[in-house]
């Protein structure tokens, strides 16, 4: 999606009949619309499928679908004139597999000597556990991740609300992508990138990796907290009229001067900097339940909006401190910076209609890079390519009769 973004034509070659297992990964969905609508122009095969997964619509805009059974000697020759061309292959299966098909690195760069095959996969190409399928919530566990997040034992260790390992992978490979398109202006050579979310999780390791690599120290869970900078976490405050439970704000004062403008400015505790269990980072640190529940007792007297408001004029009196809400899905696309930077674009999807996404995270020179083609319903694009590659439209009828299509 990221290289489609930035304009690249990227073809998605999914599985006849039931495509990208995230097309069923719902609800929710998006609504259908009736057929007696401007989508009763599609295509007879296009009413036939199921309404588009909102999860399937998160990661494939701007580009296009075709359906391929290439375990069928005709289907993999169709595939094999898309590589002839091609300047990217991206695969996430396991090791070994595509190869039997007739479309491992070996062979797809004899086709293509310019290409770049970048493998996306659980463990890696070697390794004891090549052959293991990657799930991003068994890697978080297996990789530490799991073992760093949630509450202080004995709480459970917890997932990441999203597939972070996933995400991050993917990132690792559009740059590795990147790079790779540039040497390969200089040499005119492809080449073979192995991504895989094992070690991209334990890359994002950071600090705490090196904490255990340098001095030997193993990490604990922390919930919000920080372990080495105090007051850094999540705090409960009172709660807004009517409503149960507590609100929450995140602070973070990284530094003597800003855990002094916390205490002066923000809230009504002056003493607490000139405190000797508090004045320094490292005493905090050391301190770190008896100032938490100092602050904790004072926060929760006032409301997260009055708070707010107190962490907001001291930011326009020059004294910043690192703070912000915690706010639900609905807060964050209201929130007014979310408004004023567009992170959201609507466009029209012949199936669906009208549709929100998250639009594309960096701009250049000012502007966003633009959503120009929807997330394709199920094999949108078969004809279309196929004709690209040379084939007739009786030709293309005839592989659909025989399902290579």
């Amino acid at each position: 999606m990221l290289l489609a973004d930035l304009g690249a034509d990227v073809i998605k070659i999914e599985q006849v009949g039931k495509g990208d297992d995230t097309r069923s990964w719902n609800p929710p969905s998006a609504p259908l619309l009736p057929q007696s609508s401007s989508s009763n122009s599609l295509p007879e095969r296009a009413h036939s499928l199921p309404p588009e997964s909102a999860y399937f619509l998160s990661s494939n805009r701007n580009k296009r679908s075709i359906t391929v059974n290439f375990k069928d000697p005709a289907g993999l020759e169709i595939v094999h004139k898309l590589i002839e061309q091609a300047d990217v292959l991206v695969e996430n299966y396991i090791p070994g597999k595509l190869a039997k098909l007739g479309l491992g690195w070996e062979q797809c760069h004899k086709i293509n000597q310019r290409l770049i095959y970048a493998s996306i996969t659980g463990y890696g190409q070697t390794g004891p556990y090549r052959q293991h399928a990657g799930y991003d919530v068994i890697v978080e566990g297996e990789a530490g991740l799991m073992h760093i997040t949630g509450e202080p034992y004995p709480a459970k260790p917890v997932k990441v609300g999203v597939a972070a390992t996933d995400v991050a992978t993917g990132l690792y490979t559009h740059g590795a992508i990147m790079a790779a398109l540039i040497g390969r202006q200089k040499t005119g050579k492809g080449c073979w990138i192995d991504c895989n979310l094992f070690e991209t999780q334990v890359a994002g390791l950071a600090n705490i990796a090196s904490n255990y690599l340098i001095a030997g120290q193993e990490a604990q869970r922390f919930g919000t907290a920080h372990p080495s900078v105090v007051p850094y976490q999540v705090f409960p405050c009172k709660a807004p009229d009517g409503q149960a439970g507590d609100d929450f704000i995140m602070i973070g004062a990284g530094n003597d001067n800003q855990f002094n403008t916390l205490c002066t400015l923000v809230l009504p505790l002056p003493s607490l900097p000139s405190d000797p269990r508090f004045s320094t980072n490292a005493l905090r640190v050391a301190n770190r339940n008896e100032l938490i529940n100092l602050l904790e007792i004072e926060l929760r007297k006032e409301t997260k909006a009055h708070w707010l408001g107190k962490f907001r004029a001291a930011t326009q009196a020059g004294k910043g401190v690192p703070h912000g809400p915690i706010n639900n899905i609905k807060e964050t696309f209201e929130h007014e910076q979310a408004i004023a930077r567009n992170v959201t674009v609507e466009i029209d999807h012949p199936r669906a209609g009208p549709i929100k996404l998250v639009a594309p995270a960096v701009s250049y020179n000012g502007k966003k890079m633009s959503v120009k083609r929807h997330p394709p319903w199920l094999g949108e694009h078969s004809d279309e390519v196929l004709a690209e590659l040379g084939y007739s439209a009786a030709q293309v009828e005839e592989l659909r009769a025989k399902g290579v299509v």
